[in-house]
């Protein structure tokens, strides 16, 4: 649970939340929400029993001040030492008082990553105001004029209900792609893990924003539809998809942590869960139902089964196809191991099976674990929940 400051006024210093996307890993986070205005999404872990606020214009500025201040003495520190040592960094830290050390640490881990790119926090920037949102970008441009990217997570809910123009606006001012949890382009599955979206929504925000020239990426949760609805899932997505031509699709495979509210569903019996095997093939009929469009498609999160499963539509497809295909035309003990070997780090893709030492190492664990056709399936949920 992400804690909020008190309310009122007063400036409590430099804050992060605590997610982003892992593309973002390199990026300098700023807070201009805190926790999550919807937080009733059934698979989602985080946030729950934090109260959503909004910082104000002037906390976010002092933030970004605080951050341009540190990068000025690390710069000067590069220059003068070609570089920028340690000892070096040190040296100009130690009158820093505690509540400094936080900015100061982001700074410097920023500015070692080349200062590129900034992501604002926390699960939906966009809720601010339109003209506090752009006098925030314009204060970031003026201050980090050589940043190449600057995004923010957003609602398909608060897209569609943002006027065109402004957020042509918010995209002038700086503003340069939203990532946005699709999930599912199915309405039952949608309904069903409380999104507080439709279909005609995603695809209307979607369409609202890549005509503002906002670059788009969508997120998607294979195995989110459970068993009775993984079909339905899979193609639904793929119409949505197909309809905006997001400029990412990222996908992100279910897990259920203990502390989403789908895991009460999934130990009452109201949501069976898929097995990898039938997340492969539901994979595999979303991929072969993606159509007419120019999306690049990355798996970068360790959740996901197959890395591997990345590329440019629509020449890359078959290669993205490969390994799902032979995934699922391997027998069941292949498979088995080659579950085991990913869940716990060992395997990155299929190739790695190739690799003697791996599956030396990958068997001795399968053995160690007791793997067998009726365990497979708890125990990579359990592996799983090492990741979120």
């Amino acid at each position: 649970m992400t804690e909020t400051p008190p309310r009122g006024h007063s400036y409590f210093g430099f804050e992060q939340g605590p997610i982003r996307p892992p593309n973002e890993a390199h990026s300098l986070l700023l807070r201009v929400t805190r926790n999550c205005p919807w937080n009733r999404c059934t698979f989602c872990p985080v946030y729950k029993g934090a109260r959503y606020s909004k910082r104000s214009v002037d906390h976010v500025k002092k933030d970004i001040d605080s951050v341009y201040r540190c990068v000025e003495i690390l710069q000067g520190i590069a220059d003068e030492h070609d570089g920028s040592p340690i000892a070096q960094v040190r040296n100009a830290t130690d009158n820093l008082e505690p509540g400094e050390w936080a900015v100061f640490d982001s700074a410097f881990r920023w500015f070692r990553a080349g200062m590129s790119s900034i992501f604002l926090q926390d699960a939906d920037s966009l809720t601010v105001r339109p003209s506090e949102l752009i006098e925030i970008l314009k204060h970031i441009r003026t201050r980090f004029p050589f940043v190449n990217r600057v995004t923010s997570y957003s609602r398909s809910s608060t897209l569609a209900r943002i006027d065109e123009e402004d957020l042509k606006a918010i995209r002038e001012a700086g503003l340069d792609r939203v990532h946005v949890g699709l999930e599912s382009g199915s309405d039952n599955v949608l309904k069903m893990a409380k999104k507080g979206a439709t279909k005609a929504i995603h695809v209307s925000a979607g369409l609202k924003a890549k005509r503002v020239g906002l670059e788009l990426s969508e997120y998607v949760m294979p195995g989110l539809g459970g068993v009775r609805l993984s079909e339905e899932h899979a193609l639904e997505t793929a119409d949505a998809l197909n309809q905006i031509n997001p400029d990412f699709i990222r996908l992100r495979q279910l897990a259920i942590p203990i502390v989403a509210p789908l895991s009460k569903d999934l130990m009452e019996g109201r949501f069976e869960r898929c097995t990898d095997v039938m997340v492969a093939g539901e994979l595999l009929t979303l991929i072969e139902n993606l159509k007419g469009i120019t999306s690049v498609v990355k798996s970068d999160h360790i959740l996901n089964l197959f890395s591997e499963v990345e590329g440019t539509l629509p020449e890359d497809k078959e290669r993205m196809l490969e390994p799902l295909r032979a995934f699922l035309s391997m027998k069941p003990e292949k498979q088995r191991l080659y579950q085991i070997g990913r869940r716990i780090g060992v395997f990155s893709t299929l190739r790695d099976m190739k690799d003697t030492q791996k599956m030396k190492r990958v068997r001795e664990i399968y053995k160690s674990y007791g793997v067998t056709a009726e365990s497979i399936d708890h125990i990579v949920s359990e592996l799983m929940k090492r990741y979120i």
